[in-house]
């Protein structure tokens, strides 16, 4: 039986990667975003993706979207949340309305689609609900107040989720990656350590989700191994390493 998919933030970078992955291992994709011109673009190379655009701060739109996909797939066997934004030159000025905007985005869209799904898995009972954050959400880095918040709180959410969601047989996976090459990245103006592409996070989230039994899927790993060690560092060391960095670049 064919297995199907939804995924979310698909229209660029990691979204899209795994959009086109999985198609190519033969699921059935609903794949959602705003340019809904980038999702029909999917479609015409993959005929087993499915164009669904959204808004995910629409809540009411979200789950009609979401109903639209059960309609037309019948079932679900895993969705994966993606959508988010970051604007790191906007966020070095600590903008409240633009960290309000990056958490109605980043968390409260993600809150939106979970909701969205909640009954139906728990009545299934049975499913997969995965949540893409960052190793940003480990700790608050330099202008990404509002990123970093954000990715924080779908941490910490999926945490929570993976115990509420478990009595009902249904597995809850965190998605920490590292840098990868994608337009929210390309707006970055440092270095970013062992970069990888949008490709590559998709082999790694597929293998995750698919092949192994662990919560989080982190990568790379030479990477994110690293910045664990600074998410469990005293504050001090922290701060002392943080502001070298800044001062290098």
């Amino acid at each position: 039986m064919t297995k199907k998919i939804w995924i979310t933030g698909a229209s660029s970078g990691i979204g899209r990667a795994l959009a086109i992955k999985f198609s190519k291992e033969g699921w059935q994709v609903a794949a959602s975003a705003r340019r809904e011109n980038l999702l029909n673009d999917l479609n015409k190379n993959n005929t087993n993706i499915h164009s669904f655009p959204l808004d995910v701060k629409d809540e009411k739109s979200v789950k009609n979207i979401f109903q639209n996909v059960i309609k037309k797939f019948e079932t679900l066997d895993i969705c994966v949340f993606a959508t988010g934004i970051h604007d790191p030159e906007a966020e070095k000025k600590l903008s409240s309305e633009k960290i309000r905007e990056i958490m109605e985005t980043n968390f409260f869209g993600t809150l939106n689609c979970i909701m969205a799904v909640n009954s139906f898995f728990r009545e299934k009972k049975s499913g997969h609900i995965a949540i893409v954050s960052s190793v940003a959400g480990y700790r608050g880095l330099p202008a990404a107040s509002g990123y970093c918040a954000s990715k924080a709180a779908l941490t910490s959410l999926a945490e929570s989720l993976y115990f509420d969601f478990k009595r009902r047989n249904v597995k809850v996976s965190l998605i920490s990656p590292g840098f990868i090459k994608t337009p929210l990245t390309d707006k970055n103006r440092f270095p970013m350590p062992m970069i990888k592409s949008p490709e590559y996070a998709a082999e790694k989230i597929f293998i995750g989700l698919l092949k192994k039994s662990a919560f989080e899927i982190h990568f790379p790993k030479s990477f994110t191994m690293f910045v664990k060690l600074l998410k469990i560092m005293p504050n001090w060391l922290f701060f002392w390493l943080v502001g070298k960095g800044i001062k290098r670049f």
